[in-house]
């Protein structure tokens, strides 16, 4: 038996109703979205920390997860993992008309923009009554990811700032209305304003072909470690974090900052 076929026998065994599993045999793709979601940042966290064991763990985690939800759909009738398979094969095939498509096409080789107008003829013949640039977009996405993917398909028609100084001003307009809701001490607005802000840092990366996810996560990781160094630095002198004030903490803060160099 091959690993995949072994695989899906496993699962369709963990969801006998005479003989499976009782948490196996539970779920739904509503229970399962949440596990979904989890194994595909934790393929993501293997990636950034080189893991290259942890990755095929992980990407076997996520695999699970498809052959899950395949073989609950299959169960009603709706369809199967041989069908999920096929249908992103014929994807692939669809999109790169430069290696499988006549020799002219792949004689011209890829032509820029060409996936992103493939992908819009296809959510046209699938859905004929779609009538925004904007629709597709999933509401379940990140929010940095979903911003986004909504300032990229309002650009494709020409919606959008010629340069990088647009949305850099635009970042500038949005802090000082959030400043302003500060002042006013109107939380509804204060709230309303801090997103206008992070949707314009959004756009603002998109200009500067920057992940916006990325180099959130890279910020993350960086005040992690220094945190961590100004910690130590403090516990090697016998004293209380807690009990420093903030102009010390900000002391120790830099002397972390410092010696990263």
């Amino acid at each position: 038996m091959k690993p995949i076929e072994k695989l899906r026998d496993v699962m369709a065994r963990l969801r006998d109703p005479g003989n499976g599993c009782p948490w196996d045999l539970e779920q739904t793709f509503a229970s399962l979205a949440p596990y979904t979601i989890e194994e595909a940042y934790e393929v993501v966290d293997a990636i950034r920390r080189e893991d290259i064991a942890g990755l095929r763990d992980e990407l076997g985690d996520l695999l699970l997860q498809v052959v899950f939800h395949s073989q609950v759909a299959e169960e009603a009738g709706k369809f199967t993992f041989d069908d999920v398979a096929e249908g992103i094969a014929e994807k692939m095939l669809r999109r790169h008309p430069h290696v499988f498509g006549s020799e002219e096409q792949r004689k011209r080789g890829a032509v820029e923009g060409s996936w992103e107008r493939i992908k819009a003829g296809e959510r046209a013949a699938s859905n004929p009554l779609e009538d925004s640039v904007l629709d597709g977009v999933a509401v379940a996405l990140p929010a940095l990811k979903r911003a986004e993917k909504l300032g990229k398909r309002a650009a494709r028609v020409g919606f959008d700032w010629p340069d990088r100084e647009g949305p850099l001003d635009k970042v500038a307009e949005e802090l000082e209305e959030l400043a302003q809701a500060m002042r006013e001490r109107n939380a509804a607005h204060e709230a309303e304003e801090l997103g206008d802000l992070l949707f314009a840092v959004v756009n603002l990366a998109r200009h500067l072909e920057l992940d916006p996810e990325e180099a959130l996560a890279a910020a993350n990781r960086k005040f992690e470690a220094r945190f961590r160094r100004m910690e130590k630095q403090i516990r090697a002198r016998d004293l209380d974090l807690a009990a420093l004030d903030i102009d010390r903490l900000e002391q120790h803060w830099q002397q972390a900052k410092i010696s990263e160099s």
